[in-house]
């Protein structure tokens, strides 16, 4: 299940919206369609999913060829939908016009646009149910705070939020909350990583990932946010700059917000991942920095698998333990242990250029 769970308020799975037709309610609404907008409506990530579903309905393929010149039509409609300029998303500060399909992540969808300014590519992150909103307004303020009450230097092992709005659907009427974040360029997650070595990575190169994954917890840590979701599809790297960028800040307990929940607790898990969550994540317990150390040691040891040496493996189960008040707390006094164990495995550091397989 992909879907982020709610943790234990049972919570129903979030609501499918958009649109459900026939082959003959589609081909009618070709058929009354004078312009792009009657067709698509006026609001461009709602128009992708109408594209998406029509064109699966009305394509030859899946009517024995029969419907051949509504598919052409259907695709003339779009094109001309995308040239006059609608597929755009305008707020208060910018107008954003989206350049590709959306890409699924755990709550939300993510749109690429490009403002019309001319400023820096971005994706629009959109929750695909708005009852989740409040998690998209929750990494909006972690990612506030990280700039204010953090050290400036280690900014590039975040993201960059150029604005967080409300978003109406024009056909459905339903407001979202919608955040802005300057796109990434070069980037794959350990996710990717890890498919790409299903062997293990190689434990030098890992150092490397490793290294840097405490850096950005040690920054948010002391900026008073706690990640809440450090995960293999949340933590992104650079192969050749030797860069790493924490995402998805939806999970996160930022300081700030404990006026609107001082429970402390991260607010909701991802069931996919349910095994790399500390016993405090499901049990509704307050989180704290030790939590995202837990998660951060279990993705750095499923990507090394076997191939991680005895000593490493023993720093990782005293990081792992199952009591949160026995596990470290402070991730830059963490990766200086880290730094002494590399040295006595592997001489003095150096860079250790990294290739990511393309996949087949």
């Amino acid at each position: 299940m992909s879907e982020a769970n709610r943790g234990a308020r049972g919570v129903d799975p979030p609501r499918r919206t958009g649109l459900s037709v026939g082959l003959d309610d589609a081909l009618a609404r070709l058929g009354r369609a004078r312009v792009p907008a009657d067709l698509f409506g006026e609001d461009a990530a709602e128009a992708v999913r109408r594209y998406r579903r029509l064109a699966r309905l009305v394509h030859p393929d899946a009517t024995g060829g029969r419907t051949r010149d509504a598919f052409i039509r259907l695709n003339d409609l779009w094109r001309g939908y995308n040239r006059d300029g609608t597929a755009l998303i305008t707020t208060r500060r910018h107008a954003y016009r989206l350049t590709g399909d959306p890409v699924g992540g755990d709550l939300a969808e993510l749109y690429p646009a490009r403002p019309e300014d001319g400023g820096r590519p971005v994706v629009l992150k959109m929750p695909r149910d708005p009852r989740d909103g409040d998690l998209l307004e929750r990494e909006a303020v972690a990612l506030r705070q990280l700039p204010k009450d953090g050290d400036g230097k280690f900014l590039p092992y975040v993201p960059r939020l150029v604005e967080s709005f409300r978003h109406r659907d024009a056909s459905t009427g339903r407001e979202r909350r919608a955040n802005a974040i300057v796109a990434l360029d070069g980037f794959h997650t350990l996710a990717e990583v890890g498919r790409a070595f299903p062997g293990g990575v190689d434990p030098r190169d890992a150092a490397w990932m490793w290294r840097r994954l405490l850096v950005a917890l040690g920054f948010a840590h002391r900026a008073g946010v706690l990640h809440g979701a450090v995960l293999p599809d949340h933590i992104m790297i650079h192969p050749a700059e030797h860069g790493l960028v924490l995402v998805d800040w939806c999970y996160s307990v930022p300081g700030c917000y404990a006026a609107t929940d001082p429970s402390g607790r991260v607010p909701a898990m991802v069931d996919r991942y349910a095994e790399l969550y500390p016993a405090e994540v499901p049990g509704r317990e307050p989180a704290s920095p030790a939590t995202d150390i837990y998660m951060a040691t279990r993705c750095m040891t499923g990507l090394m698998g076997d191939k991680a040496p005895k000593a490493m493996r023993s720093f990782a189960r005293g990081c792992t333990l199952p009591a949160r008040n026995r596990r470290p707390s402070d991730a830059w006094r963490l990766l200086a242990e880290l730094d002494e164990l590399l040295e006595k495995l592997y001489g003095p550091r150096r860079f250790r250029p990294f290739h990511l397989p393309l996949p087949h």
